[in-house]
Formats: structure tokens, sequence, C-alpha cells
């Protein structure tokens, strides 16, 4: 285990297994068969020559999963539950989106209390998603160990606290959605049932407990040694005026876009490349940008509650954040305000009349956009006068990274390519997990080769 800091990972100037210099060496090829604490199945390709990094794919070589071909010819009614099996990570979200955009196309909008549970069922996504980052994905990096199983040897209070983290999650989820994952309670308009004050009793307790947990999970990863990688990105999320995005808001970015959420597609596009089958997005005319808890928390820091604040800057971040590395404060955080806002939620609930409102969609296109664990998550639904969807498209946050990432690792790797392969190959799977790519699962195959010509 290296405990170093990674500005203390000295340069090799002799490769351990033949005796050449990294530079000098004609042809260096590292193969990882598996690289875990991601979601989904992907490579990793670069070309280095003479020092420098000459090409960077990152190739997602899972099969594609044709949600949006299975949603032709089912009635509009049906995309919530279809959509919800897309991720078992992030089931809600699309949920979400495709709840907004049936929604939006009927000109329904959701009476507080069933907007408010809506936002609670996100508040859990977001804890189980967080949690399990930050403290089963990505904390083992810093800390320098290959797995949580083998950092709970030594941090065990950690790691035990990050379960019963991301477990108040589930519970939320169960509460509201009917299960952990997938969950089978939301429906167009609302709910099928909605609780009682009183079954939140326990979850109270929970959350007032995880709260106190969150914010010393901020403590304790902003003690983390960080690379110095602060980068000028695009950043895109949704910006609301009066609250932390999760469910609503304008389309926004730090370089001067504002639209709504139905203008998504005159400023973004997806373009098909050869070495993955994800589509990779782009704006129109200015190229890539970056979705996710980083782009949230730079644009809607003032919507954060005093304490997150507080505990934001008490980390060294006071609004700002352009180190993906420092990814893990910002989710940490976000885990945080999460934490905060379902208690808000509850403490103000009030029982709706009606579990849900009546949604009619037909003959219309409804566009819906959430803020998903990852980032934007952009739905469209074409709909016929019968009722049956016609034309489906589904944005998900990890397409949208794919290109950030890949201009991030070929400005990170000379910072240390003379390292050993061993050193190299840890500090690129290190940077993937920095956007908490969702591919889908976490068997991943990393290949990098060094070329000299």
């Amino acid at each position: 285990m290296d405990m170093r800091k990674p500005s203390e990972w000295k340069v090799s100037a002799m490769n351990q297994s033949d005796g050449l210099s990294n530079r000098s060496k004609k042809t260096r090829t590292i193969k990882v068969d598996y690289l875990a604490r991601v979601e989904g199945e992907g490579a990793l390709h670069l070309e280095i020559e003479k020092g420098e990094v000459k090409d960077v794919k990152l190739k997602i070589f899972e099969p594609p999963r044709f949600f949006e071909a299975f949603l032709r010819g089912r009635s509009f009614r049906e995309a919530p539950d279809v959509t919800a099996r897309i991720c078992g990570i992030c089931p809600v979200a699309y949920q979400m989106s495709s709840c907004h955009a049936m929604e939006s196309a009927a000109a329904v909008r959701l009476p507080t209390p069933l907007r408010e549970l809506r936002r609670l069922l996100y508040c859990g996504e977001w804890i189980e998603s967080h949690a399990l980052h930050i403290f089963m994905l990505h904390a083992p990096d810093f800390l320098g160990y290959p797995s949580a199983i083998e950092m709970a040897k030594e941090h065990r209070d950690k790691v035990e606290m990050g379960l019963r983290l991301k477990k108040i999650g589930n519970d939320i989820g169960i509460l509201l959605g009917g299960r952990e994952i997938h969950p089978v309670n939301v429906k167009l308009g609302g709910f099928y049932k909605v609780p009682n004050a009183r079954d939140f009793t326990q979850l109270r307790t929970d959350l007032l407990w995880g709260i106190d947990a969150a914010e010393k999970t901020v403590e304790w990863v902003s003690q983390f040694s960080f690379p110095d990688f602060d980068q000028d990105y695009e950043f895109v999320s949704l910006r609301h005026p009066e609250e932390y995005p999760m469910c609503e808001g304008r389309i926004y970015s730090n370089r001067g876009l504002d639209i709504e959420v139905r203008e998504y597609e005159e400023w973004f596009e997806e373009e098909h490349v050869a070495h993955t089958n994800a589509l990779h997005s782009v704006i129109r005319g200015r190229g890539p940008y970056f979705v996710g808890p980083m782009a949230r928390f730079n644009h809607n820091f003032d919507q954060l509650t005093e304490r997150s604040r507080q505990a934001a800057r008490n980390a060294g971040l006071d609004g700002r954040c352009a180190n993906p590395f420092k990814s893990i404060i910002v989710r940490s955080l976000e885990l945080l305000y999460s934490f905060e806002e379902a208690l808000r939620v509850i403490d103000s609930y009030s029982p709706p009349s009606v579990p849900a409102v009546e949604v009619n969609s037909g003959g219309h296109t409804g566009y819906g956009c959430t803020e998903a664990p990852r980032g934007l998550l952009y739905h469209r639904y074409e709909v016929n006068e019968d009722g049956a969807i016609t034309q489906a498209k589904i944005v998900p946050p990890t397409s949208q990274n794919q290109k950030i990432i890949e201009r991030d690792l070929a400005r990170l790797i000379p910072q240390f390519i003379e390292q050993s392969d061993e050193q190299l190959q840890w500090k690129c799977e290190q940077a993937i997990r920095n956007y908490d790519p969702c591919i889908s699962c976490a068997t991943h195959f990393l290949k990098v080769k060094r070329i000299e010509r």
C-alpha cells in the first residue's frame, strides 16, 4: 500500500522490469483485466510517443440497450416504469425525467405536497448513490487501498458509516418508491400511494444522525491529498432560483447558456464515435462540457443550506471547484445537503388530498430534465393522439462527460508519465473514478500502450 501523497510519487528513472527508462522504451503495455469500482464495461487506450500523449480513447464496449426503441408503441403512462430499469443505481432519476417530460406535455404541474415527496425520493437516491461512491468506490484510491474491503481492515468505522448512510437513502426509496431498486410506486402525476406523517418517525431519527455523519464525511475527505489539476470547464447543470436543483430548473452554463429544457436539442447534439457504443455529447459549435456534482455546486452554491455552505468553506471550497479529484468533497457536500433537505421535507410534510393528479399527454411532445447523482439527464418523448410513444430520446450524464474524461486524461498523464507502469495505471483508474461513470456494472479492461517512434 502506497500511502504517499501524489506529489511525493517520485519519477522513476528506470523501469523496474527491464532497466530501461520509461521515456526510452519503444512500447510499454499495461493490461488490467478488471477496472473495478465503476459501473459498466469498457476500456481505456492510451498512446504515448516520445513522452507526449498522442491518443486517449475511453472505449465503452457494453452492448447498446435499446431502451428508446423499447418505449416506442408503449403507452405514455408506462414510461416511468420502463425507464426505471435503465439503471439500478439511479432509477429515480430516469423515472423523474420521464414523469416531468410527460407532465410538461400535458401542461400539468404537481401540487406542492406531491412535488415535495418527489424531492424527498430524489434525496434518497442522491444519498445512496453518493455514499456508495464516496466510501466504496473512491475513498480507497486516496488512501492507497485496492478496494473498500481492504480499506475496512484499517478504517472499519468509515466503511460502516458509509454503509449506514447508504442504507438510509435506500430506506427512503422503500418508503416512497416501494422498494430499494427500480421503484414501483411512482406514476405520472404523483404516486400510487403516499405516506402518513407517522411513517417518517424512524426516518427522522436516521436523518438527524445522517446530517452529523455527512458533515464528518466532508471533513474527512477534505483532508485527502489531491493533485494540482484545476481545469477550465464549461459546466452545465440545472439552475433554480429558489432551491438546489434536483427535479426542476433551467439549463445553465458558466459560459452564458441559460435555456428552457425544451431548447436542449437546439444547443446540444450527440455524436457517434467508432471506439465506443455510447454516444458523445457536445455543445453545438463549442465542444465538450462537464455535468455532475461539480457543475451543480459551482452554479448553485447560494442555494445550499448555511450548514452545507460553511462545511464547504471549511473544506476549502467557497463556491468554486474546478479540480475533478476534489469531486469527492463536492459529493460529500451534496450528501450533507440531501440529508438536510430530506429532514426539511418531512418536518413540513402535510399529506396531499390525493396521491396523484390526472395526466393526459396524447398528441404532444414532452421534455424533461433532472439532476441524476452523476449529472444532467434529458428525456424527450413524442406521443400520438392515442397516447402511444412514437419517439423517445434519452441522454444520460455519462455520455455527456465522456469527452471531458478523455480530454482530462490527456492533460493529466504528462504529470505522471515517468512513473512506473503500476503507478500510472493507478492514477488513470483513479482519474476515471473522479467522474463516477455509470456505464452499468463493474467489469472493465484497461490497456495503456506506450509507443516511441
